[in-house]
Order: structure tokens, then sequence, then C-alpha cells
């Protein structure tokens, strides 16, 4: 079983190789994902780590929470199954907003 890993507070210049390398220490690492805003393409400064077993997260997270990696203290902690958002579009209720309808523009 897999376990997926949160790491915040990477160092912008870090890649995800450069990450792989650090958590391999701990044992196999299954994927790593750095966050990207998704307009400019810079990262965000977290991401996450798939370990391939339960065992070398716990290692992982034992060796490497609270260490310096390019200069940043990283957090690594156990990933959180990511809620449902909230779809979003222009004004809500389906339109682009603004005009006249119930509850609008009368007083």
């Amino acid at each position: 079983m897999e376990k997926k890993l949160y790491v915040g507070n990477i160092s912008f210049q870090a890649t995800e190789d450069d990450i792989r390398e650090l958590f391999s220490q701990s044992g196999e690492v299954e994927s790593v994902k750095i966050i990207t805003d998704q307009f400019t393409g810079k990262p965000k400064g977290f991401g996450f780590v798939e370990m391939t077993t339960e065992e070398n997260a716990a290692k992982a997270i034992e060796a490497l929470n609270g260490t310096t990696f390019m200069e940043r203290q990283i957090t690594v902690a156990e990933a959180k199954p990511q809620q449902p958002r909230e779809k979003r579009g222009f004004g809500g209720r389906g339109g682009f907003g603004g005009g006249r309808g119930p509850g609008r523009g009368r007083g």
C-alpha cells in the first residue's frame, strides 16, 4: 500500500528530482508532485510524495519533518484526503452575474 505525504515550505528552486532524491533516503519513492500555480506555472511551495510502503512513509516523516532543505525548514506529514471543492463559475446561480432576477434590483 502506498502512503501519500504532504511536504510544505519547499524552496521555489527545488525540482521534483531534488525532492525524490531527498525522500529516497527513507525508502522507495513512488511519485513526487510539486504543486504549481495554474496561471503562472510557478511553484506554490508545497507538494506531495508517495512512498511505496507505510513504513517508508513513517521513516520519511520522522527523518525529514522540521529539517532544513535548500535553506527552508520543510514540513512533512501524512497527506489528508482532498475535500471536494465547490464548483465556481461567473456570478453564481449559473449565470454571468448582474441583471435582474428574484431579489435583484428591486426595492
